[in-house]
């Protein structure tokens, strides 16, 4: 039962309907050869002779004549003399050739249509008619034609018992017959209906599961090919449609954190703030040393959340559909120049020590400057950031067979292993990432965004000594 299950997987629609109806066809045949042998049919059919009796004319058909021909005479013959018919015998070519008896008639000869019409003994002729095949002694085939007045010859149906309870089985038998035809048409009909309600019924099955929201449900047809990729289909579509409401989850339950944690980073400062700035006014406090204190905390901390709230824009407007990219063929070693040398100043101020190397010749590839900018400059900032004078920052330009990398890499604290995964997201799924420092912990992901909308990607690795090395990989343009 598996391998023709397997074997019906295998084979297209229309084959499976062709061989359904071949054997169709074949039961149909075999129950019309049972009803032909097994039904009597057809009516039998004789001839009632109304004659005159004192004529003793019995024989009226022209082969029962021939041993009376042959010998130039006989009883018969003389009693068929005697009722007024006669014989004619035709040669090939249906020509009257000899007469024995009186001829009545002037027909001597007949073309082929009109003897059968003659040969169909219609009430209106004149005469009966009954023809045989004979051979004269040469072996040539000539034919033997009886012809009896008409009006004693009656030719009726057999009303015998037995011819009616023939009729009465016929009709029996026919009615069988179509009975057995309809019930074949039934089940063949029930038998194909059978064979697609099956798998459509696991079809809707399917489509119900999946309108009530169970977006786990796949699709197991055993049938035919078409089937078989209707199947293929809906598990496709039931994945994409699982993932994308898994992404979608996922999503927002990370712009609930994200709030979450915007709401926390702009509570702190914002208390604090509120706090100094009340004891300010109310006179609090009177040293003048202190006032300025205050007055610098508060200073800070409000540059702190405008930077915050201008990340978070930023973030924001890159996930807008409507954003626009910029990606263009560009030489991208003097762009990656100019903006290291803008930030030299205050790699010196920090006490960092930077190597900086790109090729000689020009390097072309696909980016945004705008964007590309905003990530070299976030990287690099973090490195400003988070690590101590003396480290060692490293911005250098790859040039790959099918890519360019800008690797930015430092030897300073770098960043724990566990936080790999999540480094990239907003404010790292809480405060893990996040120091004392001022940071607002969404340099990363921004960066991460701005480096995905112009087709590229973001990696972190450490090596050696260089604890952290962040690498842009671009698409290469000759």
């Amino acid at each position: 039962m598996k391998r023709l299950r397997k074997f019906r997987n295998n084979r297209k629609l229309q084959s499976t309907l062709v061989i359904d109806f071949l054997l169709f066809i074949l039961f149909f045949v075999l129950l019309i050869i049972f009803l032909r042998y097994s039904v009597p049919l057809g009516v039998n059919y004789i001839v009632s002779k109304e004659r005159d009796t004192s004529l003793g004319l019995d024989v009226v058909a022209a082969h029962e004549y021939i041993a009376d021909w042959k010998q130039g005479g006989g009883i018969e013959l003389d009693r068929l003399q005697q009722s007024g018919g006669w014989l004619e015998l035709l040669d090939a070519n249906r020509q009257v050739e000899q007469v024995m008896g009186n001829k009545k008639d002037s027909l001597y000869k007949y073309s082929e249509a009109e003897l059968y019409d003659l040969l169909a003994n219609d009430e209106d002729q004149t005469y009966y008619y009954s023809i045989t095949a004979v051979y004269d002694p040469e072996k040539t085939i000539k034919y033997l034609i009886l012809k009896i007045p008409r009006d004693l010859i009656s030719i009726s149906a057999d009303d015998d018992p037995s011819i009616s309870e023939m009729k009465y089985l016929i009709s029996f038998f026919l009615f069988i017959s179509v009975g057995l035809i309809l019930l074949l048409v039934f089940v063949y009909s029930y038998w194909l209906a059978r064979r697609f309600k099956k798998p459509l019924a696991l079809i809707l099955d399917g489509l119900h599961e999946m309108i009530a929201g169970n977006y786990n449900t796949r699709l197991s047809i055993p049938a035919e090919k078409e089937f078989k990729l209707i199947e293929e289909t809906f598990n496709y579509m039931a994945d994409v449609i699982e993932s994308a409401t898994y992404e979608k989850r996922i999503a927002q339950e990370s712009k609930q954190q994200l709030m979450m944690d915007l709401s926390h980073d702009l509570k702190t400062p914002i208390t604090s703030i509120h706090g100094y700035a009340q004891a300010l006014v109310e006179g609090r406090v009177e040293d003048k040393e202190r006032q300025n204190k205050y007055l610098l905390y508060i200073y800070n901390k409000s540059t702190q959340m405008t930077r915050l709230i201008q990340n978070m824009l930023e973030l924001f407007k890159v996930d807008t559909p409507d954003f626009k990219v910029n990606v263009e063929r560009k030489e991208i070693g003097e762009f990656l120049r100019e903006h290291t040398a803008g930030i030299y100043g205050d790699v010196e101020r920090k006490g960092l020590l930077l190597d900086f190397s790109v090729p000689d010749r020009d390097v072309y590839a696909q980016y945004d400057p705008e964007l590309l900018g905003r990530v070299i400059q976030n990287l690099i900032a973090n490195a400003l950031l988070y690590n101590p004078a003396g480290t060692h920052l490293r911005v250098e330009l790859v040039e790959a067979d099918e890519e360019v990398r800008i690797e930015i890499a430092d030897t300073g604290i770098g960043i724990p292993k566990e936080l790999w995964t999540t480094i990239f997201d907003p404010f790292v799924r809480g405060d893990q990432a996040r120091t004392h420092t001022g940071g607002t912990g969404l340099g990363l992901a921004i960066a991460l965004k701005n480096t995905e909308k112009m087709g590229g990607t973001l990696t972190l690795r450490s090596e050696g000594e260089e604890s952290s090395i962040f690498t842009i990989h671009l698409k290469k343009s000759e």
